[in-house]
């Protein structure tokens, strides 16, 4: 059977980006650059690696899609790890989108919608968006109308705190709204 098959057989791979390093690069001629190079410009590969054996450090091609390839004479295992420094650093800054989830039935009373929308003026000072959605169980499907008030007065209730993303939209039997939250001027 097609679906027992494993998809890797070897090990875990890493998502490092392979550089080419010393005698890997082939290229004939290479553009040297960083501050171990005195007159910065385009040398042979072969000149270029016995400068960098010259410093007992390594040719690195940074940018191999460049014409002639861009070559660093650096430490390899200090350039990865700059490398991975700099990857850790943007996962770190990108922003994170926290969604909460709200549901309601199409008959909530006032006391569960009151405790409800609490919580979402909660989730959207914290920055996080609010999902909320109607869900129709059986023949509750009838009362769409219902569920769309609610959802509006609730979107309305909400006002101040957040921004409707997306009016309701029944789909299959729930019907949703987004949330999002309004950004704070400082």
């Amino acid at each position: 059977m097609a679906l027992n098959r494993r998809r890797n057989s070897g090990p875990p791979q890493r998502d490092t980006p392979n550089f080419r390093v010393n005698n890997e690069i082939r290229i004939p001629k290479v553009r040297l650059v960083g501050e171990n190079v005195e007159e910065p410009g385009v040398y042979s590969t072969s000149e270029a690696v016995k400068m960098a054996d010259k410093l007992e450090l390594d040719l690195v091609e940074i940018s191999p899609k460049a014409d002639p390839p861009v070559c660093r004479i650096t430490d390899y295992q200090k350039f990865l790890y700059q490398q991975k420094r700099k990857q850790k650093e943007l996962k770190s800054k990108a922003v994170k989108v926290i969604v909460k989830e709200i549901r309601f039935g199409p008959n909530t009373d006032d006391h569960d919608y009151q405790f409800k929308l609490k919580h979402a003026e909660k989730f959207l000072s914290e920055g996080a968006k609010v999902k909320a959605y109607v869900f129709f169980k059986g023949r509750s499907i009838l009362f769409k109308e219902k569920g769309e008030i609610l959802l509006l007065r609730f979107a309305q209730d909400l006002e101040e705190f957040g921004k409707v993303e997306q009016l309701p939209k029944l789909e299959g039997k729930r019907m949703i709204i987004f949330l999002s939250p309004k950004k704070v001027k400082k």
